[in-house]
C-alpha cells in the first residue's frame, strides 16, 4: 500500500510539473515548433498550399535545332542554331534573355565576381601578367557573328556579361512563338588548365584531345511565375536553370571520332563501321556491357589521326540542356536495361579512354544500369531512351549524359579508393538526370535543391550496389564536423549559391543527410519514401521552388515538418542533446517517498569503435523478422515503434519473444503495478538549440537491451530542458542517448549514464533510507535521528 501511495504522488508530481511548464512556458519557449507561415511564398493557383502544381501552372518552352563544326586543328567550336521559343506564360514579353556560359572563361566578358585576395608566398612573372590592368581580352568566350530573326533581318541585342536581352520589335504575346537564329563561335579552352566544366583535355603521350562540349550555345533563360526572368550571371559556381524543349543537332568532327550526346543518334548506320554497328545492335539486347568500339580500335585511331570528317545527327526530347563528348580515344561499351516500373528498354552506356579501360570496362556501364533503375525506384521512371557515364576526368552533369572520372595506372591497377571514387561519381551524376534535369529545379538560386537532394538519393544508391560502400555523405554522423563549426563560418542551407563559405557540405551534405534524418528516424521510411516519391511525381518536367517540397512531404505524410524545416535549413544550430541527471524512485519507500536517488551524469561511455550507420544495418538485416509474444505474424522488426512495446536494438539480429517484464511499463492486470517496480526520471538539456527526437538505448544489469524513441513535441513547451519517467521491472546498469548517432549529435561525451558503482560515496537519499532502518529495527536504542544521517539540520 505504502508503494502504491508514493508511486502516484510521483506520477502527481510528473503530471503537475508538465501541466505547469506547459501553461507558463516563459523564456524557455522559443519559436522553434512555429509553422513557418510568411517565410514560405502564398499559395496561389499557379503552386497550392499542398505543394502541387496548381490548376493554373505554366512554364516556357524552347526547340533547338543546331548545327556545330569542331575544328580540331585550332581547337574551335563553330554553331548555328535556330530557336523557336514558346511563350506560355500569362505575360506578354518585350525582350528574352539567353545565357552565353561560355563568357565566364573570359577574361574581359566574364561575370565579374572578384574575390578577396593576399599577397602570395612567392610570385613569378606568369603570376604577375595575370594582374595587368585593364586585364586584356584572352581570346576566350563567345564571339557573336550574326543575331536575326526567321527571315533574315538583324535584331537588336545587348550582352551584359555572361547574359544576352534579345530586344523584340512587338512584344511576344501570351500563347505566341517566336523564331530565330543565332551564329557564334569560340575558342575551346584547356580545362585541366583553365577549369570549368567544359573544354578539352590534351594527351601528351599520343597527340589527342578529349573534348567535353557543354555550355556551348547561347540557351534560353527560365522565365517563370515566381522569378520572372532568372539572368543572374554565370559566376562558375551556381549551376543552371533551363527550359524544357526538343532537340536537333548536328555535329561535325573528324571522322576518327567518336560521339556520345544527349538523346539518340539517328545516323549510326553512317558513322559507325558494319562491325562497330552490329556490335550495337547486339548491345541493344544484352544484358551485359558488349564493346561497340573496342579498345583496339580506339588505340589504332589514336595513331591515324583521319583528316576526313563526319557528320553526327541527334535529337532529343522533353530535355531542358543538350550536352555531348567527342574523341578518336573512345572505347565505347553498352547493354540494355529494362526499368520496371515503366518498362523503359534503356541503352545504358559508357566512353572512356585507354586510361581508363581497366576500371571503366568492368564498372561504369554496370553501376549506369543499376543508378536509374534504383532512382526509379525511389522517385519517378526512367523516361529517356539512353543513360551514358564518359569519362573525362571530370565529374558534371547533363540530359541522357554525364562527364566523370577513374583512371588505372599505366599498369592498369588500382586502389580501392579510386575505384569507389569512380563509382560514387557515376551514381552521383547519372543520378542528376533525376534532379535536375527532370525534377527541374533552379540550380543558380538554390544549388541544394539539385545537390542536395541527388546526393541523398545517390545515397540510398550505393547502399544498394554494396552495403559495405564506404559513403561519405547521408548518415547523419558525417555531418558532425560541419555542424561543429562556429557559426560564422555556418550559413543556412537556405543560401544563395553565390554567398556559401562551404559549399559541399551546405549544399551536398547537409541537406541530403537532413533527408536522411528525415527517413530513418523521424518520418520512418515508408511514410518518407511515399511522400518523396510524391515530390517527384508532381513536379517532373517542372520547375519546383524550395516550399513546393516541403508542402509535399507535409502534405502526402500527415506529419507537421516545419519544425525541422525551420531547424535544419533555415538556421544553423546543431543538434547536442544531453543527459543532465538520473533520479531513481524503487519501491522501498518507508519515510519520505518522493524523495529520489540523484545520480549526476557520468562521463565514461564506451567507445563506439566498430559503429555503423543505422542505414546500412537496417538495409542488411532488412528480411531478418521476429515474433511478438509468440503472435505468429511476421513483422518488420525496425518499424516497431508502437508506443509501449518494445524497441528493438537494430544493431543485434533478433529471433526472440519480449516477456512481459520487459515491457516499458510492467502492468499485472491481477495484482495491479509489480512491486519489483524501479522509476527512473531523466533529465536532457538541449544544448545545441536544434530540436531532435529524443532515442535512448537501456541496459539492465542481466545484459539485456531495450531502445525507445521519444518523439520531438516534448521538446514543444519547453524548448531547453525536459524530463522523462520510465519504470522497469529490472534495474538499469546504463543508458545511451543516440546509440546509432542518428541524430548528428556534436558532442556524445554528454550522451552516456551509467549506475552509481557500489564503491562511491553513497546519496544523501542512500543514507537517510539505511538510517530509517536501523531506527526501525531499534539501532541504537532509537538514538539515530534519520534527518541527521542524511545531513540536515
Amino acid at each position: 500500500m505504502k508503494f502504491k501511495v508514493a508511486v502516484l504522488s510521483v506520477l502527481i508530481s510528473v503530471v503537475a510539473s508538465a501541466q505547469n511548464i506547459q501553461n507558463n512556458p516563459g523564456s524557455n519557449h522559443g519559436n522553434k515548433f512555429e509553422q513557418l507561415g510568411t517565410i514560405l511564398p502564398t499559395p496561389n493557383t499557379y503552386r497550392t498550399a499542398s505543394g502541387a502544381p496548381g490548376n493554373q501552372y505554366w512554364q516556357q518552352r524552347a526547340d533547338y535545332d543546331i548545327s556545330a563544326y569542331l575544328d580540331e586543328n585550332k581547337r574551335n567550336l563553330k554553331g548555328s542554331e535556330t530557336i523557336t521559343y514558346y511563350n506560355n506564360s500569362p505575360d506578354n514579353l518585350e525582350y528574352l534573355w539567353l545565357q552565353l556560359d561560355e563568357n565566364q572563361q573570359s577574361s574581359v566578358k566574364n561575370a565579374d565576381y572578384p574575390a578577396s585576395s593576399t599577397l602570395p608566398k612567392a610570385a613569378n612573372i606568369d603570376k604577375l601578367k595575370t594582374s595587368e590592368l585593364p586585364a586584356k581580352d584572352d581570346g576566350y568566350g563567345v564571339n557573336l557573328e550574326k543575331v536575326t530573326d526567321a527571315n533574315g533581318s538583324p535584331i537588336k541585342y545587348v550582352v551584359n556579361k555572361t547574359m544576352m536581352r534579345i530586344d523584340l520589335a512587338k512584344p511576344l504575346k501570351a500563347g505566341e512563338k517566336f523564331t530565330f537564329k543565332v551564329d557564334w563561335n569560340y575558342n575551346i579552352p584547356n580545362r585541366m588548365e583553365k577549369g570549368g566544366r567544359g573544354g578539352y583535355e590534351n594527351f601528351p603521350e599520343d597527340g589527342n584531345d578529349l573534348y567535353t562540349m557543354t555550355q556551348w550555345y547561347p540557351r534560353m533563360c527560365v522565365y517563370s511565375d515566381f522569378h520572372g526572368w532568372q539572368n543572374h550571371q554565370f559566376t562558375g559556381r551556381g549551376e543552371f536553370a533551363l527550359v524544357f524543349g526538343n532537340f536537333k543537332v548536328s555535329m561535325n568532327v573528324p571522322a576518327d571520332h567518336v560521339i556520345g550526346g544527349t538523346g539518340v543518334c539517328k545516323n549510326y548506320d553512317q558513322v559507325l563501321t558494319s562491325a562497330q554497328l552490329a556490335r550495337y545492335k547486339q548491345a541493344e539486347n544484352s544484358n551485359e556491357p558488349i564493346e561497340i568500339v573496342t579498345l583496339d580500335e580506339a588505340k589504332k585511331a589514336e595513331k591515324n589521326k583521319s583528316k576526313e570528317r563526319k557528320t553526327w545527327k541527334f535529337e532529343a526530347e522533353n530535355v531542358r540542356d543538350f550536352a555531348w563528348g567527342s574523341s578518336r580515344k573512345f572505347v565505347w561499351d553498352g547493354m540494355r536495361v529494362t526499368i520496371p516500373e515503366n518498362n523503359n528498354k534503356v541503352m545504358a552506356m559508357s566512353f572512356y579512354g585507354k586510361e581508363a579501360y581497366g576500371l571503366y570496362r568492368k564498372f561504369s556501364t554496370k553501376a549506369v544500369a543499376h543508378t536509374i533503375k534504383t532512382y526509379s525506384e525511389f522517385t519517378i521512371p526512367y523516361p529517356y531512351p539512353v543513360a551514358q557515364s564518359v569519362e573525362a576526368s571530370n565529374g558534371m552533369e547533363y540530359p541522357m549524359i554525364c562527364f566523370n572520372y577513374g583512371r588505372t595506372e599505366k599498369d592498369g591497377t588500382y586502389s580501392e579508393a579510386i575505384k569507389n571514387g569512380m563509382l560514387g561519381v557515376i551514381i552521383h551524376e547519372v543520378g542528376h538526370n533525376f534532379f535536375p534535369m527532370i525534377i527541374n529545379s533552379d540550380e543558380r538560386q538554390w544549388s541544394w535543391m539539385d545537390e542536395g537532394l541527388n546526393t541523398f538519393v545517390e545515397y540510398l544508391t550505393e547502399e544498394k550496389w554494396d552495403n559495405k560502400f564506404p559513403s561519405k555523405r547521408g548518415p547523419a554522423w558525417t555531418i558532425v564536423d560541419y555542424m561543429k563549426l562556429p557559426k560564422d563560418e555556418l550559413e543556412p542551407i537556405m543560401t544563395n549559391s553565390e554567398n556559401i563559405a562551404r559549399f559541399g557540405p551546405n549544399a551536398y551534405s547537409k541537406p541530403a543527410t537532413g533527408l536522411n534524418i528525415l527517413r530513418e528516424t523521424i518520418m520512418g521510411r515508408e511514410l518518407f519514401d511515399k511522400a518523396f516519391k510524391t515530390y517527384a511525381q508532381r513536379w517532373a518536367f517542372r520547375h519546383p521552388e524550395p516550399a513546393d517540397l516541403f508542402r509535399t512531404m507535409e502534405d502526402a505524410s500527415g506529419e507537421d515538418l516545419d519544425w525541422f524545416w525551420r531547424g535544419w535549413f533555415y538556421s544553423t544550430d546543431p543538434v547536442d542533446i544531453a543527459i543532465d541527471k538520473i533520479s531513481i524512485a524503487t519501491p522501498d519507500y518507508d519515510a519520505v517517498p518522493r524523495e529520489a536517488t540523484e545520480t549526476k551524469y557520468k562521463t565514461d561511455a564506451p567507445a563506439l569503435n566498430e559503429f555503423e550507420d543505422i542505414s546500412k544495418v537496417r538495409n542488411r538485416d532488412e528480411k531478418i523478422k521476429f515474433y511478438v509474444d509468440g503472435d505468429k505474424d511476421v513483422q518488420d522488426f525496425y518499424y516497431k515503434y508502437d508506443r509501449g512495446e518494445e524497441k528493438v536494438d537494430t544493431s543485434k539480429e533478433y529471433t526472440l519473444k519480449s516477456p512481459a517484464s520487459d515491457k516499458l511499463l510492467s502492468q499485472d492486470k491481477s495484482q495491479g503495478i509489480k512491486k519489483n517496480i524501479t522509476a527512473y526520471q531523466i533529465d536532457f538539456t538541449n544544448k545545441g538549440g536544434l530540436v531532435m527526437p529524443i532515442i535512448l538505448e537501456f541496459t539492465f544489469e542481466d545484459g539485456s537491451k531495450l531502445n525507445d524513441k521519444i518523439n520531438v513535441q516534448i521538446w514543444r513547451s519547453n524548448e531547453q530542458k525536459v524530463s522523462k519517467t520510465y519504470y522497469f521491472g529490472k534495474k538499469i546498469k546504463s543508458i545511451q542517448l543516440d546509440p546509432m548517432k542518428e541524430t548528428a549529435d556534436i558532442d556524445t561525451s554528454n550522451n552516456f549514464w551509467t549506475a552509481t558503482s557500489s564503491t562511491e560515496a553513497p546519496s544523501k537519499f542512500q543514507v537517510f533510507k539505511q538510517a530509517q532502518k536501523e531506527t526501525a529495527r531499534g539501532g541504537a536504542s532509537g538514538k539515530v535521528n534519520p534527518m541527521q544521517a542524511a545531513g540536515k539540520k
